[in-house]
């Protein structure tokens, strides 16, 4: 009896052991599990928000080739980040809005292209004050502490625009003519920087400048009003050639022209490589535009935003230059453009697949398409 009940004191006593040591590992599972669970919350936090903000939707390019070039770039580097987006529309306070509504959201980082280049510094003082760095993306932000600046040389684009008016006038026996410049929105930083590389060879082509304007919000429909100002200003015979600053003012001016039955129409430069650009070049319309890589433009600003949000340094060879802003030298991304006029379609817009040869080729182009060589 007494050797029984020590055998089933004994059988209590490891029960009580198995019972223990079963909790201590189910407490150790459960400390575990919460472990990984952290480890897992943290790396969706570190993949964290990215804002993006773009200014208009006039000029096509951003909505058809930025927005998504970006976007794409970043759920490769990052496919757990989340992208906030917004379009201006042209309108610096509704983007200042925009930019409060995604700080307030719990944007880590922002690309910023401004509508307008000194309004903008506000944005990027708020950002700074949530400890959001600033991407300031095609457009430079002007007087702020951005922390990156992509974009191209857009004093070189001007002095393309220009040299390809001044050399096909030259070519034509018109370089001492008279020539309308169609300047783009002056908000916009870049404009004044196109105008400014323009300026640099027109001044001393020998061309005369009859009209001169700044189209406000990069409008086309500005541009013809002012392309018809010039025409009574000037006369349509008198009419060299037109600087326009990109491929939407060019379009303007080209109606007006049209519209005023100039024939054959002049010389007219453009920006951007708009597909309707394009078409005009090839059917003799539009002289040129500049073709700017836009692929890895927004592929640039999205590596940054992401590294950026990892806390890591780029790569050496991604930034290579510097650009001043009016308080600081802005760690920059520059990129070079590229001159297009009929000759070189093929060889740049079409061969880097910015426009395929079918998009570009439709009924309506088709005799001009296979008097370029495109089809």
């Amino acid at each position: 009896m007494h050797r029984a009940s020590r055998s089933f004191f004994g059988l209590l006593v490891g029960l009580l052991v198995i019972s223990l040591a079963a909790g201590a590992c189910s407490d150790k599972k459960k400390k575990s599990t919460a472990s990984t669970t952290l480890t897992s919350a943290s790396g969706g936090a570190k993949a964290g928000t990215i804002a993006v903000l773009l200014p208009e939707t006039k000029t096509t390019r951003y909505e058809a080739a930025d927005r998504p070039l970006m976007d794409a770039k970043i759920k490769e580097l990052c496919p757990d980040c989340k992208i906030l987006y917004q379009n201006a529309d042209q309108d610096a306070a509704r983007q200042q809005q925009q930019a409060e509504a995604m700080l307030t959201n719990g944007a880590k980082v922002m690309v910023l292209d401004p509508v307008d280049s000194a309004a903008a510094s506000t944005i990027v003082t708020k950002a700074k004050a949530s400890n959001v760095p600033v991407i300031s993306y095609d457009r430079l932000v002007k007087n702020a502490d951005v922390d990156y600046y992509v974009s191209f040389d857009n004093v070189k684009v001007g002095k393309l625009q220009g040299q390809a008016l001044a050399d096909k006038l030259k070519a034509d026996g018109k370089g001492s003519g008279t020539i309308v410049m169609i300047n783009g929105s002056p908000t916009d930083n870049n404009a004044t920087l196109f105008k400014q590389g323009a300026h640099s060879v027109l001044d001393g082509s020998g061309l005369k400048i009859g009209k001169e304007y700044d189209t406000p919000d990069w409008s086309p429909d500005k541009a013809q009003q002012e392309m018809e100002q010039a025409i009574t200003a000037l006369g349509k015979a008198k009419i060299a050639g037109v600087y326009a600053a990109n491929d939407g003012t060019g379009g303007g001016a080209i109606a007006a022209m049209k519209s005023a039955g100039l024939k054959p129409l002049p010389p007219v430069t453009g920006q951007d490589a708009e597909l309707a650009a394009v078409q005009r070049i090839v059917a003799g319309e539009q002289y040129m535009t500049v073709y700017k890589a836009i692929k890895p433009e927004a592929e640039a600003a999205a590596t940054l935003a992401v590294d950026l949000l990892k806390g890591t340094t780029p790569e050496a060879s991604l930034v290579n230059g510097s650009t001043n802003n009016g308080q600081k030298d802005v760690p920059s991304v520059l990129l070079n453009p590229v001159a297009v006029t009929k000759a070189n379609v093929k060889d740049t817009i079409v061969k880097d697949d910015f426009h395929k040869v079918a998009e570009i080729c439709t009924a309506q182009y088709a005799a001009a398409c296979k008097a370029a060589g495109l089809s």
